[in-house]
């Protein structure tokens, strides 16, 4: 049982396991823990995730792009943050943070780097001239979001998402703190989505893959589980509007990639070519083995 009666100390020190389902991998310090480097397919747009919604953000855009006959082919490398692979030396010479996902463009004279989901969207949108509007006001409007996204959703995930799912023990007041910011979060969705088709007006973008990626699935019970718990359905026009972007197939199909949960079906741990969505699923995988 916790100490309901914890004193914070005047120097906080770190105890190897300080609990939770992360706890295994959670550090308060920077740094590779080990040598490994990172492999590297035949494109010049190599990612390095895992289906996490940060994850999804990158490789739904990128099979969107694909979807509208953009060139933009990639492979997805598998990291296994449960494994600890993120603190491999690689992974943290592309992101520093060593968070997922972390994308290297090799299309230039040296790689570029690119981290965090948002920046890595917004990279991907200007590089190819898609999915961000051309207009000033409309792309300011969009980015609005995007940053919106960024900055809110560590209170869904780190905050909500880890007291109500992850944390060993269940205390109503960080439970309640954080759900009632995530729900004021949702209010903030279904009021602008009441008078408008997508995050930037009329024009589906890199804010609605964000948003989508995070909030979209919590509101389909896609993330931890708490669609009654939040009472999700009674946000009509968010959960329109996530429905209506689940059913696009390039959703469906950035959704499968780095997954290592749920239907074999849905799983493809790496993607490097569009044959694989139909070839190297898991269920294909194991029943070939």
């Amino acid at each position: 049982m916790a100490d309901l009666t914890y004193t914070p100390p005047k120097v906080w020190t770190w105890e190897d396991e300080s609990g939770g389902q992360f706890a295994s991998i959670n550090r308060p310090i920077a740094g590779p823990t080990h040598d490994k480097e990172l492999p590297k397919g035949e494109h010049d747009l190599q990612l390095y995730s895992l289906a996490t919604p940060n994850g999804v953000k990158v490789t739904i855009l990128l099979e969107e792009m694909l979807e509208a006959g953009i060139d933009a082919e990639y492979d997805a490398w598998l990291i296994k943050i449960g494994d600890g692979d993120q603190f491999g030396s690689g992974f943290v010479d592309a992101n520093p943070n060593s968070k997922i996902p972390a994308l290297l463009d090799h299309s230039g004279d040296s790689p570029v780097r690119v981290f965090e989901s948002g920046s890595i969207l917004l990279y991907l949108a200007e590089k190819f001239g898609a999915f961000i509007p051309d207009a000033p006001a409309d792309r300011t409007q969009t980015l609005n979001w995007l940053f919106w996204q960024m900055g809110s959703a560590p209170y869904l995930g780190g905050g909500f998402g880890h007291f109500y799912v992850y944390a060993p023990e269940k205390f109503q007041y960080p439970i309640d703190r954080f759900t009632m910011e995530a729900k004021r979060q949702l209010d903030v969705l279904e009021r602008h989505l009441a008078e408008n088709e997508w995050m930037a007006g009329d024009q589906y973008s890199i804010a609605d893959i964000a948003i989508w990626s995070w909030y979209g699935q919590v509101l389909l019970g896609r993330v931890y589980d708490a669609q009654e718990f939040l009472d999700a359905e009674s946000y009509t026009n968010a959960m329109a509007w996530a429905k209506k972007i689940l059913e696009r197939p390039a959703v469906q199909r950035g959704i499968k990639v780095n997954r290592t949960w749920g239907e074999l079906s849905d799983q493809l741990l790496e993607r490097h070519s569009a044959a694989d969505f139909d070839t190297a699923t898991e269920d294909k995988v194991q029943a070939a083995e």
